[in-house]
């Protein structure tokens, strides 16, 4: 018995040495960190919140003693925060942070071992669950450092009613050009708004017409792109949205989504995570609300674009590395935690839950529409946008474009080429 004792102490002594040694916690140098409880501390902001405390509780079924410390920060102050950690090497950081896909690419960039290898811990078993564009958006050479949560696949949200009074099919409704011959149409015989854009601060219907044309603020090369010709293409577009009345301008997110929700105008251009702010917005309006693809630029064109979405990522600077992938492989591939996101107003990418009967049946908010799956089939045909390190810098220039040929009426490929040159400005000053 002495000698049996022994034996394990010295294993036990020799476990805890290698855990100083690696910086991991004695479960997982001991290779048992999925089966034993922790808790681990997650950054995340408002609506995925409620989402993880669901993980929390069915995970810990299989996981005693399992536990979240969640620490709620909105995306805004996101970014400060774990840039400041990470330039103190990592002091402070969770064992989760959440990333939004506009800037993982920027955080790999600047940070390249901030943050851990996933493929390394299986990820790519994984991969065909979801959509290549969102693999693309948290990789660098080859490698995921990022687990694929929501995304934005993009969609016209419309009012029945209006249409329904205006004599419209929205089926008929393919390209720009017949979403400008429709609001026209709407407008002369409603008198209500067709479509609201800020004009003068945000970009969010430019981004999409780049994306749907596989373009982006910057090309593949990753040199600024604003003058492009698909850029071109989309902000012509966009000004004549302006110019035959179909587009007013509002100022500020808040009077954008309460012209919507008011019913003032009758379509919004946004991505999926619409629905549940209007649902939330407008609950009166139920059965009021349709949705139909984005328009292509072309007959038989890309109606496929993406706006929004973000994925969970681990810091190296974390002991728990083990035990939070095995967290986040459940939380994001496990149906039934996706479907509680969808719920909550988040567009899953793992594309096993499209069968899910909430994918196939009809949503009666939305006129007994099926608008999950319109969405869900969107996602296969989405391209990846290269936002680069340097997205902050170059929206903050598209916008200032943006707003010169709208409200200023500059001359589109002058006020491009012009954008495009400050922004090289900016980046050659920065490095």
């Amino acid at each position: 018995m002495k000698k049996a004792w022994s034996l394990l102490s010295l294993i036990l002594v020799f476990i805890l040495a290698m855990t100083g040694c690696s910086g991991q916690s004695a479960d997982e140098a001991s290779g048992v960190a999925s089966k034993k409880g922790k808790t681990l501390t997650v950054w995340a902001w408002n609506t995925n919140v409620p989402v993880l405390k669901q993980a929390e509780k069915i995970y810990a079924k299989d996981h005693k003693g399992f536990k979240l410390k969640i620490q709620e920060i909105s995306n805004n102050d996101m970014y400060p925060k774990l840039t400041t950690s990470l330039q103190g090497g990592g002091q402070g950081l969770p064992d989760i942070v959440l990333i939004e896909d506009t800037h993982i690419q920027g955080y790999l960039h600047n940070f390249p071992k901030a943050f851990v290898n996933l493929s390394k811990k299986g990820f790519d078993k994984e991969g065909e669950k979801f959509p290549s564009y969102k693999r693309e958006l948290a990789s660098r050479d080859g490698n995921m450092y990022g687990m694929p949560f929501d995304g934005g696949p993009a969609g016209v949200f419309y009012r029945t009613d209006y249409f329904k009074k205006a004599g419209i099919n929205p089926d008929s409704i393919e390209t720009w050009d017949d979403f400008i011959a429709a609001g026209k149409t709407l407008k002369q015989k409603t008198g209500i708004k067709f479509l609201s854009l800020d004009m003068n601060s945000d970009d969010p219907v430019y981004r999409l017409m780049l994306n749907q044309q596989g373009s982006f603020y910057f090309g593949d090369d990753n040199k600024p792109a604003l003058a492009s010709k698909e850029s071109q293409t989309a902000m012509k577009m966009l000004k004549k949205l302006k110019d035959e009345g179909v587009a007013s301008n509002v100022t500020g997110w808040d009077a954008w989504l309460s012209g919507v929700a008011s019913g003032k105008v009758a379509t919004a251009v946004s991505g999926s995570w619409m629905a549940g702010l209007i649902e939330q917005q407008a609950p009166k309006d139920k059965g009021k609300w349709g949705v139909f693809p984005l328009p292509a630029f072309e007959k038989g064109g890309n109606r496929a674009a993406n706006i929004g979405g973000s994925a969970w990522t681990i810091p190296t600077a974390s002991k728990n590395q083990d035990s939070a992938y095995d967290f986040l492989k459940f939380f994001s591939t496990t149906n039934k935690i996706q479907e509680i996101a969808t719920k909550g107003g988040l567009f899953p990418t793992l594309n096993t839950v499209y069968t899910s009967p909430l994918f196939t049946e009809a949503d009666d908010y939305f006129n007994n529409q099926k608008i999950w799956q319109i969405f869900a089939n969107e996602t296969k045909e989405i391209k990846a946008a290269n936002y680069t390190g340097n997205y902050a810098i170059a929206k903050d220039e598209a916008v200032k474009a943006q707003s010169e040929i709208l409200t200023s009426g500059k001359n589109i490929p002058t006020a491009l080429k012009a954008a495009e040159k400050r922004l090289e400005n900016r980046l050659s000053t920065k490095e």
